[in-house]
């Protein structure tokens, strides 16, 4: 692991305990979402550094109730609870990844993942809500459509969004490929 992301790494469960974060203090009215950027070659000890953290803030602080929710793991569980899992994946063999994509524009619109990842963080019952698999979910679901639909949802709990790319403060690239060209009002959580 790279000593400047392994210090970064380092610093997260500190920060998703800091008061600020958790109130939105000092935020000049902007919703609670923050972004931690990565390497995306850094998928996996990002995935494992973040297990980690969840389990951390659980044995060191009961009264902080984490959500994580794993992006492609609830878009699974959708197709699943609509029976389209199975029909998905014989329909990408036969017919390709652009008619998969298009059959499931619908089924996967941003404003239902929205209310499906809302309905499996429950933000009143948590402190806050962490957000990873968003590049195992590409291009099903694009991270800037999905955060516009979370904003309002949300009743003021932070959301922080582990990123497999950049952020500069204003857009995101995916995998340091993919520009979006959106501005987030979004804060990095650990520069």
């Amino acid at each position: 692991m790279k000593p400047a992301l392994e210090e970064r790494l380092n610093q997260i469960a500190d920060r998703l305990q800091d008061k600020d974060v958790l109130s939105g203090a000092g935020l000049g009215n902007e919703i609670g979402f923050y972004i931690f950027d990565y390497p995306p070659e850094d998928e996996m000890q990002v995935r494992q550094h973040l297990g980690f953290v969840v389990d951390l803030l659980a044995k060191k602080r009961a009264d902080l109730k984490v959500a994580h929710i794993n992006l492609f793991e609830l878009v699974i569980s959708v197709l699943k609870e609509r029976n389209l899992l199975d029909r998905a994946m014989k329909m990408q063999r036969e017919k390709g990844d652009g008619e998969l994509y298009r059959a499931l524009k619908g089924p996967l619109h941003e404003e239902k993942i929205a209310k499906a990842l809302i309905a499996a963080a429950d933000p009143q019952a948590h402190s806050m809500i962490l957000l990873s698999g968003i590049g195992s979910a590409w291009p099903l679901i694009r991270s800037h459509t999905l955060l516009n639909a979370l904003h309002p949802l949300m009743g003021g709990k932070p959301l922080v969004v582990f990123y497999p790319g950049s952020y500069d403060g204003q857009g995101l690239r995916l995998f340091n490929r993919l520009s979006d060209r959106n501005y987030y009002r979004a804060f990095r959580l650990v520069p």
